[in-house]
């Protein structure tokens, strides 16, 4: 993923909304949101070239999101591991995200750098590779990108705006969630960050909907979660001509933040 807007237990209806954009370059193949077996325990996007998974849930309830840390001033220099093995890996064990982050610990280095969101029944829990150690998050507004959690990117600061500005409505549209991820406006020039990138590329990347012509907007994901845990999840598919496909799920699941305390 590379960018995500959330919203835990801040709005009447839903504990949990978040909204996502994959970013990717178009001829790396992918698999679009369904269950990975008939047994139904995983439901999420798959790249088939590692075999991770940026976006997805299991029957459990378990919600894992990975976004990648932009640094092209401090480029890796070695071979890394896939970040979609963390948020399969967590999908797969079935334990709790604080167990999790105590087991990826020691070998977090070894991945390139990352984001990674998980949510289970006590929460949703924030860790990078980039110096910060695992943080619980209190209920807010919140925005992730290629940098820390809510670094002020101007993608990110509208994107989290206008999620706000929806969370005042006592009903969820999906389609105007989609919408707000649909912004294809570049930043201005003194707005940009600078990772590192060249100008084409920090400027091309500063939209939340991205579109060029090997490079862009994979997939937008929308997952909307009640307290009861009746969760929603869509996701729209794109290629280098547009829209390919829209799936939807509606499942009950174990709600994240359950036992949390209100």
């Amino acid at each position: 993923m590379c960018l995500i807007a959330f919203a835990y237990k801040s709005h009447p209806t839903y504990s949990l909304i978040l909204a996502a954009n994959r970013d990717e370059f178009y001829g790396r193949e992918s698999a679009s949101l369904a269950f990975w077996n008939k047994k139904k325990q995983i439901l999420a996007g798959r790249d088939l070239e590692q075999g991770g998974t940026w976006l997805g849930l299991n029957d459990q309830g378990l919600v894992a999101t990975v976004t990648n840390y932009r640094d092209g001033i401090n480029p890796e220099s070695r071979q890394l591991l896939s970040r979609g093995a963390l948020t399969r890996n967590f999908l797969e064990q079935k334990t709790t995200a604080y167990d999790y982050f105590s087991e990826i610990e020691e070998q977090k280095q070894q991945y390139g750098g990352f984001n990674l969101l998980l949510g289970d029944a006590l929460g949703i829990y924030h860790l990078s590779n980039k110096g910060l150690s695992s943080k619980k998050l209190s209920p807010g507004v919140y925005g992730l990108s290629n940098a820390l959690l809510n670094t002020p990117w101007p993608k990110l600061i509208k994107t989290r705006e206008q999620l706000s500005l929806l969370l005042k409505q006592p009903e969820i549209d999906p389609n105007a969630l989609l919408t707000v991820m649909q912004n294809t406006q570049q930043a201005e020039d003194s707005q940009l960050p600078n990772t590192g990138v060249s100008y084409d590329w920090e400027k091309l990347l500063s939209s939340c909907f991205i579109r060029a012509e090997t490079y862009g907007t994979r997939a937008t994901t929308l997952l909307l979660q009640k307290p009861c845990g009746e969760t929603i999840i869509i996701e729209q598919n794109y290629d280098e001509n547009g829209l390919q496909q829209r799936s939807q799920y509606r499942l009950e699941l174990t709600p994240v933040g359950l036992l949390d305390n209100p």
